[in-house]
Protein backbone atom coordinates (compact mmCIF):
# COMPACT_ATOMS: atom_id res chain seq x y z
CA UNK A 1 0.00 0.00 0.00
CA UNK A 2 1.44 3.32 -1.16
CA UNK A 3 2.59 5.75 1.87
CA UNK A 4 1.09 3.55 4.87
CA UNK A 5 3.67 1.69 7.14
CA UNK A 6 3.25 -0.81 9.49
CA UNK A 7 1.29 1.08 12.05
CA UNK A 8 -0.74 2.87 9.64
CA UNK A 9 -1.67 -0.24 8.39
CA UNK A 10 -2.86 -1.52 12.00
CA UNK A 11 -4.54 2.00 12.82
CA UNK A 12 -7.07 1.59 9.33
CA UNK A 13 -7.68 -2.15 10.74
CA UNK A 14 -8.56 -1.38 14.45
CA UNK A 15 -10.58 2.07 13.46
CA UNK A 16 -12.05 0.17 10.39
CA UNK A 17 -13.12 -3.35 12.54
CA UNK A 18 -13.59 -0.74 15.60
CA UNK A 19 -14.98 2.32 14.44
CA UNK A 20 -15.69 3.63 18.16
CA UNK A 21 -12.39 3.40 19.64
CA UNK A 22 -10.75 6.19 21.55
CA UNK A 23 -7.52 7.37 20.70
CA UNK A 24 -6.20 6.23 23.84
CA UNK A 25 -7.56 2.55 23.17
CA UNK A 26 -6.12 2.64 19.64
CA UNK A 27 -2.98 3.84 20.99
CA UNK A 28 -2.19 1.11 23.43
CA UNK A 29 -3.68 -1.55 20.84
CA UNK A 30 -0.77 -0.27 18.35
CA UNK A 31 1.58 0.89 20.72
CA UNK A 32 2.22 4.31 20.08
CA UNK A 33 1.82 7.49 22.15
CA UNK A 34 -1.54 9.23 22.22
CA UNK A 35 -0.51 12.26 20.88
CA UNK A 36 1.50 10.23 17.83
CA UNK A 37 -1.29 8.09 17.36
CA UNK A 38 -4.17 11.27 16.94
CA UNK A 39 -1.75 12.87 14.17
CA UNK A 40 -1.68 9.56 12.45
CA UNK A 41 -5.34 9.27 12.58
CA UNK A 42 -5.68 12.75 11.39
CA UNK A 43 -3.00 12.32 8.74
CA UNK A 44 -5.09 9.15 7.46
CA UNK A 45 -8.21 11.37 7.23
CA UNK A 46 -6.22 14.29 5.63
CA UNK A 47 -4.70 12.25 3.03
CA UNK A 48 -8.09 10.19 2.23
CA UNK A 49 -7.94 6.62 3.65
CA UNK A 50 -10.32 7.11 6.07
CA UNK A 51 -13.33 8.28 4.77
CA UNK A 52 -15.48 8.75 7.68
CA UNK A 53 -17.39 6.60 10.23
CA UNK A 54 -20.75 4.80 10.45
CA UNK A 55 -22.70 2.57 12.43
CA UNK A 56 -23.41 -0.63 10.33
CA UNK A 57 -27.65 -1.46 11.04
CA UNK A 58 -29.57 -4.79 11.12
CA UNK A 59 -31.72 -4.26 7.64
CA UNK A 60 -34.28 -6.36 9.35
CA UNK A 61 -34.87 -4.11 11.63
CA UNK A 62 -35.51 -1.19 10.21
CA UNK A 63 -38.08 -3.02 7.25
CA UNK A 64 -35.40 -3.57 4.65
CA UNK A 65 -35.28 -7.08 5.26
CA UNK A 66 -34.46 -7.91 1.24
CA UNK A 67 -31.77 -7.20 -0.91
CA UNK A 68 -31.57 -7.06 -4.81
CA UNK A 69 -29.10 -7.30 -7.26
CA UNK A 70 -30.15 -5.81 -10.38
CA UNK A 71 -28.34 -5.74 -13.82
CA UNK A 72 -29.30 -2.90 -15.89
CA UNK A 73 -28.72 -2.13 -19.75
CA UNK A 74 -29.37 1.40 -21.08
CA UNK A 75 -30.44 1.78 -24.42
CA UNK A 76 -27.78 3.96 -25.47
CA UNK A 77 -24.30 4.30 -24.21
CA UNK A 78 -23.31 8.09 -24.38
CA UNK A 79 -22.19 10.22 -21.90
CA UNK A 80 -25.06 12.20 -21.66
CA UNK A 81 -27.19 8.44 -20.90
CA UNK A 82 -24.53 7.71 -18.26
CA UNK A 83 -24.33 10.88 -16.49
CA UNK A 84 -28.46 11.21 -16.10
CA UNK A 85 -28.56 7.82 -15.10
CA UNK A 86 -26.26 8.13 -12.79
CA UNK A 87 -28.29 11.21 -11.48
CA UNK A 88 -31.25 9.47 -11.06
CA UNK A 89 -29.48 6.75 -9.00
CA UNK A 90 -28.01 8.93 -6.31
CA UNK A 91 -31.56 10.18 -5.96
CA UNK A 92 -32.88 6.61 -5.20
CA UNK A 93 -32.31 6.23 -0.95
CA UNK A 94 -33.11 2.32 -2.37
CA UNK A 95 -30.01 1.95 -3.93
CA UNK A 96 -27.03 0.94 -1.33
CA UNK A 97 -24.47 0.91 -4.31
CA UNK A 98 -24.38 0.95 -8.14
CA UNK A 99 -21.52 0.03 -10.23
CA UNK A 100 -20.71 0.49 -14.21
CA UNK A 101 -19.49 -2.55 -15.56
CA UNK A 102 -17.67 -4.14 -17.95
CA UNK A 103 -19.78 -7.14 -19.73
CA UNK A 104 -23.24 -8.16 -21.11
CA UNK A 105 -25.01 -4.80 -19.31
CA UNK A 106 -24.27 -1.70 -18.11
CA UNK A 107 -24.78 -1.31 -14.12
CA UNK A 108 -24.92 -3.23 -11.35
CA UNK A 109 -27.52 -1.69 -8.60
CA UNK A 110 -27.60 -3.44 -5.46
CA UNK A 111 -30.93 -2.05 -3.11
CA UNK A 112 -32.61 -2.56 0.25
CA UNK A 113 -36.58 -2.63 0.19
CA UNK A 114 -38.79 -4.46 2.75
CA UNK A 115 -39.95 -6.93 0.56
CA UNK A 116 -41.04 -8.58 -2.74
CA UNK A 117 -44.03 -5.96 -3.25
CA UNK A 118 -42.25 -3.33 -2.20
CA UNK A 119 -39.13 -4.52 -4.89
CA UNK A 120 -42.10 -4.54 -7.25
CA UNK A 121 -43.10 -0.69 -6.75
CA UNK A 122 -39.51 0.62 -6.77
CA UNK A 123 -38.72 -1.59 -9.66
CA UNK A 124 -41.60 0.03 -11.41
CA UNK A 125 -41.70 3.42 -9.81
CA UNK A 126 -37.99 3.98 -9.61
CA UNK A 127 -35.93 1.98 -11.66
CA UNK A 128 -37.60 1.61 -14.46
CA UNK A 129 -38.26 5.02 -14.70
CA UNK A 130 -34.49 6.44 -14.87
CA UNK A 131 -33.30 7.73 -18.18
CA UNK A 132 -32.21 5.71 -20.39
CA UNK A 133 -33.05 1.76 -19.11
CA UNK A 134 -33.85 -0.33 -21.26
CA UNK A 135 -33.72 -3.79 -19.69
CA UNK A 136 -33.30 -5.04 -16.19
CA UNK A 137 -32.46 -7.99 -14.90
CA UNK A 138 -33.35 -9.31 -10.70
CA UNK A 139 -31.74 -11.37 -8.26
CA UNK A 140 -33.17 -11.69 -5.16
CA UNK A 141 -30.82 -12.59 -2.40
CA UNK A 142 -32.03 -15.80 -0.36
CA UNK A 143 -28.83 -15.61 1.92
CA UNK A 144 -26.34 -13.37 2.53
CA UNK A 145 -23.65 -15.44 2.72
CA UNK A 146 -20.93 -12.97 3.31
CA UNK A 147 -21.41 -9.06 4.00
CA UNK A 148 -18.33 -8.26 5.51
CA UNK A 149 -17.96 -4.57 4.67
CA UNK A 150 -13.77 -4.16 5.86
CA UNK A 151 -11.52 -4.06 3.31
CA UNK A 152 -8.43 -6.17 3.60
CA UNK A 153 -5.52 -4.49 5.02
Amino acid sequence: MPDLDRIDRRILAALQSEGRITNLELAERIGLSPTATAERVKRLTRDGFILGYSARLDPAKIALGLLVFVEVKLDRTTPEVFDDFAAAVRRAPEVIECHMVAGGFDYLVKARVADMAAYRRFLSDVLLSMPGVRETHTYAVMEEVKGDPMLPI
